[in-house]
């Protein structure tokens, strides 16, 4: 006999469908799976058997063999352990299989016959061409943001056959979440005291977009301020939202419990992540890196001198296109990746900047560790700011500063500027509608002319100073660039001399 399931995997944040193919003929007992598997997928056999017995059903003592088309695609997990289950049951004749042509299947079980969510459900869920979908039941939710309608879910695969056979309660459909509130991450702004330039450069850099680098000794509250910047921004579009729910859902990362991920998401990895884990990729398959969970919000590098100069570097590219394509010898996976990076790192290895007497690292050590932010990389951060430490009676005595509630309503004001241009964000204005969105004033062209003169601005540059110049006049209500937000946007961008010798 022979049985077709639909299932789907996913490759990168893209479910790919599958058509699970299980055929039983006579002959000596024999399980063989051929459609490029993975050692994951191979295993599914003892998987499947134990929960087949378990479950008070029959096992067929024949020959089973199973293709799991297209046989081009590399398959892996386990996701495909209940599809394979069905398959095997309906060729077996335990479940009539024209019963299974209406819906498809994913999920993996567990040895007693119970359902287990995978990952990835998101992307899978949407991958499956059929009406119906039966999902485990703690995935149905998160299957459920991509299907209005046709997500069933069952606990155990003796649920799910009853339900077949009409023996049991039909399945139980879900419906996608309700909305929650999202819940802010990084704490409120009014926290950091003693910072006025840097709160205010956080600012700057949530309401437009732009790239952010701070540099300073330890316990100067760069990593307060950074952590912060994420709840200054608005929440995700629709479009954005499921981009980052996708790739949230293929890393196996933990979705809100509205199972949209509606505000901008927090990454910070630690410094010895390896290349692939902040990038993406993998040899069994292509997963998402730090760089891509970060989309639509904000990837935070605490400890920039200590990250590898290759994996900084990586960075590059994702930065200027908002994507990152991961390609292997045989697949290739573009992963989207358009976040804002905002880094925190000090001065030199012992954390003092060469302050004198307090400073213990030599000058090869110091050229060492500035050397491993490369010229190209420290050219994209729109922003650059030295922090020093705040004043003693600022920490003890100064005055209540401004919650985040009050910045991020400038913060949105902004966006909604920038919205009405056709971005996102001011600085994803392009480079040809620069002189329509973001005029200059005379006197104000006549400062970028200097400094390009002078050798203070690559091309590159030029267009991020113009861009942090919008965001500074739309944060003053002021609809062209006058010399003013120019000098402020040169300001920002100011390599700390003390810290970093490389050109601005």
């Amino acid at each position: 006999m022979f049985a077709t399931v639909a299932s789907a995997v996913v490759e990168g944040v893209d479910g790919h469908p599958v058509s699970v193919e299980v055929h039983v003929s006579p002959g000596l007992p024999g399980y063989t799976m051929v459609g490029l598997p993975d050692a994951s997928c191979r295993e599914s056999r003892d998987r499947v058997r134990a929960a087949i017995l378990s479950s008070g059903l029959v096992w067929p003592q024949k020959r089973v063999t199973i293709n799991l088309a297209p046989s081009g695609l590399r398959k892996h997990g386990a996701s495909l352990d209940l599809p394979i289950a069905l398959g095997i049951l309906a060729a077996s004749e335990q479940i009539e299989a024209d019963r299974l042509e209406s819906f498809g299947a994913v999920g993996e079980l567990g040895l007693d016959g119970s359902l287990r969510p995978v990952k990835g459900l998101v992307c899978l869920a949407g991958a499956i061409e059929r009406p119906r979908i039966v999902v485990p039941e703690q995935g149905g939710a998160e299957a459920a943001i991509t299907r209005s309608e046709g997500v069933e879910v069952a606990a155990s695969l003796r649920q799910l056959v009853d339900a077949l056979r009409g023996d049991g309660p039909p399945l139980s459909p879900v419906r996608p979440p309700e909305r929650c509130e999202p819940d802010h991450q990084g704490g409120d702004l009014a926290d950091v005291r003693g910072q006025p330039l840097a709160r205010w450069a956080v600012e700057v850099a949530a309401a437009g977009g732009h790239h952010l680098l701070l540099v300073g000794p330890p316990g100067s509250g760069k990593t307060m301020l950074a952590s912060r910047l994420v709840g200054l921004l608005p929440e995700l579009a629709r479009a954005d939202a499921l981009a980052a729910t996708r790739v949230h859902s293929a890393a196996g990362v933990t979705l809100p419990p509205s199972g949209l991920v509606r505000h901008p998401p927090l990454r910070a990895p630690h410094h010895a992540a390896s290349l692939v884990a902040l990038v993406g990729g993998g040899t069994a398959n292509l997963r998402p890196g730090e760089i891509s969970c970060a989309h639509g919000g904000v990837l935070f590098l605490d400890e920039l001198g200590e990250f590898s100069p290759v994996a900084l570097d990586a960075l590059r590219q994702p930065l200027e296109e908002g994507v990152v394509r991961v390609t292997r010898a045989a697949r290739a996976a573009a992963l989207p990746a358009r976040f804002l990076l905002v880094a925190a790192m000090n001065p030199c290895p012992c954390g003092e900047g060469g302050t004198s007497g307090r400073c213990r690292c030599t000058e090869q050590a110091r050229a060492r560790y500035a050397r491993r932010l490369s010229g190209p990389l420290l050219d994209r951060f729109d922003i650059r700011l030295e922090v020093a430490p705040p004043a003693p009676h600022m920490l003890l005595d100064g005055p209540a500063e401004e919650p985040s509630a009050v910045v991020a309503a400038r913060v949105h004001r902004v966006r909604a500027l920038a919205a009405e241009r056709g971005v996102v964000a001011n600085a994803l204005i392009p480079p040809g509608r620069l002189d329509e969105l973001a005029p200059l004033r005379p006197e104000a062209r006549a400062v970028l002319r200097t400094a390009l003169i002078a050798g203070q601005l690559t091309g590159r540059g030029l267009a991020r100073v113009r861009t942090v110049a919008r965001t500074l006049a739309d944060l003053n209500g002021a609809d062209d660039i006058d010399e003013a937000a120019v000098s402020a946007a040169l300001s920002l961008r100011a390599v700390p001399a003390s810290v970093l010798g490389v050109p601005r």
